[in-house]
């Protein structure tokens, strides 16, 4: 119901732009974020959005990423700039409802190289 796509290999420095198709079968989202899991650690949130609005990020992230959400597209995006090694990770979008049911997407493979 979540299907997350865009990951690729890029160089260190260069930009991504992930993506996260939202099921019409979905209602009453409350928040949507983006985590990533490095291999052999933990997964992590990298941005978050409210659906009033409020949007917050990790630190190592904030001031290079952006989430966003298109409504009309029912979908939620990650642009990814100044990408360094650490951000490799597999990316997972998620939504939680009102209602507190959470849904997670497949997950997209990140590899920045030097």
């Amino acid at each position: 119901q979540l299907q997350a796509s865009g990951g690729g290999l890029v160089q260190d420095g260069g930009s991504l732009r992930l993506s996260c198709a939202i099921s019409g079968s979905i209602f009453s989202i409350d928040t949507m974020g983006w985590f990533r899991q490095a291999p052999g650690k933990q997964r992590e949130l990298v941005a978050g959005m409210t659906s009033g609005g409020r949007i917050n990020y990790s630190v190592s992230v904030k001031g290079r990423f952006t989430i966003s959400r298109d409504n009309a597209k029912n979908t939620m995006y990650l642009q990814m700039n100044s990408l360094k090694p650490e951000d490799t990770a597999v990316y997972y979008c998620n939504a939680v409802t009102i209602n507190s049911r959470g849904y997670w997407g497949q997950g997209t493979l990140v590899t920045v190289f030097s």
